[in-house]
This record gives structure tokens, sequence and C-alpha cells, in this order.
């Protein structure tokens, strides 16, 4: 436990990347996975078939490799973010966190997609008809009716690909980023003598956010299920 209070700077902003590197993708994941869940349901069958193919592959590859895809394969081929080189304060954003976001982002959009396609699958098929035969857009149906009903059935399986996301961020440390595992792990290979101390003290820190996600969602789901 000393050497956590001895070391409660770095301890602290390792914890700031994690807590970052969750709510930026976490953001970006909602947005892209939405899109995605919209392309499986649509009526164009060929992008929905081949979205599936994506969500499937993505979902199949560990984290680690997508995320060493985005830091060491991708600029071989162009995809770089090299320009990215942010200081505010302490906190360092160069284009390695950048990389985790995307690959994070990129991973848990497809488990977002999937929970929210559940949601869309709840959704009473006489309604999207209704809206279709008053002559909304596909687009129009999506966005007006479908979709804001499936958001409130898919609030516990979103909370739960959330809750992963918070925990994934710790694949992070691997490629660099000095997120709170890998202080973790650097603070217990300088004082071996206090690992269990270290340990616990960052396991339960973990478990108070997870709780904290939680909570809000199911403060979600309760407002969500007294509106039906």
């Amino acid at each position: 436990m000393n050497a956590v209070l001895d070391n409660l700077d770095l301890a602290l902003r390792a914890f700031t990347y994690t807590i970052l590197l969750f709510l930026i993708a976490g953001v970006f994941s909602l947005v892209f996975g939405t899109l995605l869940a919209a392309f499986r349901v649509g009526p164009i069958a060929v992008l929905s078939k081949a979205t599936a193919v994506y969500v499937t592959a993505i979902r199949n590859t560990p984290l680690i490799i997508i995320l060493i895809f985005f830091r060491i394969a991708g600029p071989k081929i162009g995809i770089s973010f090299t320009f990215v080189d942010i200081k505010i304060g302490g906190l360092s954003f160069t284009n390695l966190f950048v990389a985790c976001v995307v690959g994070l982002t990129v991973y848990t959009s497809t488990f977002v997609c999937e929970a929210i396609r559940s949601g869309v699958n709840a959704v009473p098929l006489g309604q999207a008809e209704a809206a279709r035969a008053i002559g909304l857009p596909f687009a129009g149906v999506m966005r007006e009716v479908v979709l804001p009903q499936a958001f409130r059935a898919s609030v516990p399986p979103l909370a739960s690909v959330q809750i992963a996301l918070l925990k994934n961020t710790t694949v992070a440390g691997a490629l660099g980023v000095f997120e709170a595992f890998a202080r973790m792990k650097s603070l217990i290979n300088d004082d071996v003598t206090q690992r269990v101390g270290i340990f616990l003290t960052f396991a339960l820190t973990f478990v108070v956010l997870v709780e904290i996600v939680s909570f809000g969602a199911n403060r979600l789901e309760r407002r969500y299920r007294v509106a039906r």
C-alpha cells in the first residue's frame, strides 16, 4: 500500500488514461455500433451481408491482434496517427494512445452492434410497417421509431459491453500506454515485497469503476422501464 501512496501521482495518471480510453472508445463504439446495426437490419442485402461478415470476423479476432494491427501493421498500409501529439498537464496523447482508442472502438462496436440488433428485433414489426406506410424512409423509420425503442431494450446488454470495454483497456498496456494495469505491473516490479497490496489497491479501484458504470446502467434501465 505504501508503494501506491508514494507513487500516487503516477497511479492517478494511469487511471486517468484508463478512464479516457474507456470514455472515448465507449462513445465512438456506440456511434459506430449503431451504424453497423442499422446496416445489418437494412433493406440492402449486400450491405447487410457484408456487415454481418465484418462483425463476425472482428468479434472472433482477439483484441490484442486488432490493437497490434493499428499500432504496427496499420502504418505500413497508410493507417497512421503520427500527426497526433498532444500534451495536457502531465498527460501525453500520442499516436499510440489514438491507435489504442481506434482498436478498442473497432472491437467494441461489433458487440454494440449485436446488442442493438437484439433490441431492434424486440420492436414489434407492425410499428416499422406503420411508419413506412405513412411515408417515412428507412432512415426515418430507424431514427424516429425503431432505434429509440431498441436502445431501451438494449440497455442491459449495452451495459455489459461497456463494462467489458472498461476491463479491456488493460490490454492497451501491452502496447505501451501506461494505463492502470501497466502502471500496476511497473510498481510491482519496483517493489516486489508489496505486490499483494499494490494488486489489491488497483483491483479494488477497478471494482469501484465497474460498479459506477453498473449503477448508471441500472438507473437508465429503471427509468426506461417506467417510461414504457
